[in-house]
């Protein structure tokens, strides 16, 4: 498979004309191999337009809603970025073509380990990926100027918005009922503030699944 040409292929026919108009987003999408990201059996779709599974409810993200997210938090080039899961590292090679620093938050050292080869094969070198509970971010390399879902939650936890740095923005899928919606929070002059962008679907992230109810 000549994964350049599907690669460019992905920007040209899937991102740029559904309201991807930035041309870093852009840039870095058609730069980094996805396939590089992915086991041998599944690097013939790495390109397709839908989420990939990886196994063990974990996923690579599609790459629209994914460079929609991205543009969304209108990354700076001093940025530091906390990413919340990596899975296999993809997101964190996409951000990192844009921030200064990513710090990502993974509980599987297998797939810690997996990025990690990843991001060495590219000779990337400003993203740290630590193990822990992505619910509880990392508060000590904090505050973040972006923090970045790699997965739908069914809400975005207090522990993760009090790492938000002074005009910081925090970009996630929230999913409830059914229907998911990009939602940009913001902080200002200390205030959080909430806005939803536009639908978009993905798979929870493990650990930001909806609490189960008891109906008596």
């Amino acid at each position: 498979m000549e994964y350049a040409v599907a690669r460019q292929n992905m920007v040209e026919c899937q991102i740029r004309p559904s309201q991807v108009s930035d041309p870093l987003v852009l840039e870095a999408m058609a730069e980094i191999p996805r396939e590089i990201f992915l086991p041998k059996a599944l690097k013939g779709i790495a390109y397709i337009d839908d989420d990939v599974p990886l196994g063990n409810g974990r996923f690579l993200m599609e790459p629209l809603v994914l460079a929609r997210m991205i543009q969304a938090a209108e990354i700076q080039s001093d940025d530091v970025v906390l990413l919340v899961g990596c899975a296999t590292g993809y997101p964190a090679a996409v951000l990192a073509r844009l921030a200064s620093t990513v710090v990502a938050v993974e509980s599987n050292p297998d797939l810690i380990e997996r990025a990690t080869r990843g991001l060495a094969e590219l000779e990337i070198d400003t993203v740290t990926i630590l193990q822990g509970e992505p619910a509880e971010g990392i508060g000590d390399q904090g505050p973040y100027d972006v923090i970045f879902f790699d997965g739908a939650v069914s809400e975005i936890p207090d522990t993760i918005t009090d790492q938000l740095a002074e005009s910081g923005r925090a970009v996630a899928v929230v999913a409830g009922d059914g229907v998911g919606r990009l939602t940009l929070v913001t902080r200002r002059d200390g205030i959080l503030g909430r806005r939803e962008l536009f639908d978009a679907h993905t798979p929870y992230l493990p650990g930001f699944e909806p609490r189960s109810t008891f109906v008596f």
